[in-house]
């Protein structure tokens, strides 16, 4: 008896063309070196969260801090150029090498997050990944994000969250002088929601997390028609949901938390 096989064609892959190479597990910040990939080989893909943070970018997109550059290769297809802004000449000589091994092109410019070296209305999305954490003057960069983006730009952030729970908020806030310290300048204690409103921003999508027992945000936000200072009394049904991991991702979320 001849037995007839259906032939099933292999699921596309939906991974973004640079990680198909293994150039490492890179970094999302030199002062939070978490990574920004996980895999080796073929099986390399980025992490959930920096696949949550990218999902769906197009156009020019800048990137505030560098890391290692393994960033880079995490951009899905329809970018067509990334912009990273790093202050150390180490970390941007060290991107350089990472971006010479990815197709999306790239510029890795010398520049403070409280001044950001691109011209007015000149970017489609800025990404900040533990950046207003630590910046000296968050107001400060969420005014040059503001500047850098054009009408209807997109910011995406990935960021520590105060906690809800008044008692957790205020150890962190008693300890906030000594982690600065140690874990170059991150503040645990901002509440990054509320400096967004108040910097003119409305929040679509709002993701918490919980990271080693620090809760996270990954959201997307655009210029509100408010001025700044403005501050929602409630986020949206869309911005209290967001678009989860998928089913594979909420196992490793729950594993790293």
């Amino acid at each position: 008896m001849t037995v007839l096989r259906a032939e099933r064609d292999d699921p596309p892959d939906t991974r973004p063309p640079d990680t198909r190479r293994d150039l490492g597990r890179g970094m999302e910040q030199f002062h939070h070196p978490r990574p920004v990939c996980t895999g080796r080989g073929n099986a390399s893909r980025p992490t959930w969260q920096r696949e949550l943070l990218l999902a769906e970018l197009t156009g020019t997109v800048l990137e505030i801090g560098a890391g290692d550059g393994v960033k880079l290769a995490c951009y899905p297809a329809g970018v067509e150029e990334v912009v990273l802004v790093e202050p150390d000449p180490f970390l941007r000589a060290t991107a350089r090498l990472a971006a010479s091994a990815v197709a999306t092109p790239s510029r890795i410019l010398d520049g403070d997050p409280t001044r950001l070296p691109v011209p007015d209305a000149s970017c489609d999305a800025v990404v900040c990944s533990l950046v207003l954490c630590r910046t000296p003057r968050p107001e400060a960069t969420l005014g040059e994000v503001r500047r850098v983006l054009r009408p209807g730009g997109e910011l995406r952030f990935y960021e520590h969250q105060c906690s809800d729970l008044s008692a957790v908020a205020l150890a962190q806030k008693a300890m906030a002088p000594l982690w600065s310290r140690i874990a170059g300048g991150c503040d645990l204690s901002r509440d990054i929601v509320a400096a967004l409103g108040r910097a003119g921003f409305a929040v679509e999508r709002l993701d918490r997390f919980s990271f080693h027992h620090v809760t996270h945000v990954i959201g997307s936000a655009r210029l509100a028609c408010r001025q700044p200072g403005y501050v929602p009394d409630v986020l949206t049904p869309r911005a209290t949901s967001g678009a989860l991991p998928s089913a594979d991702r909420t196992a490793e979320r729950r594993s790293s938390t």
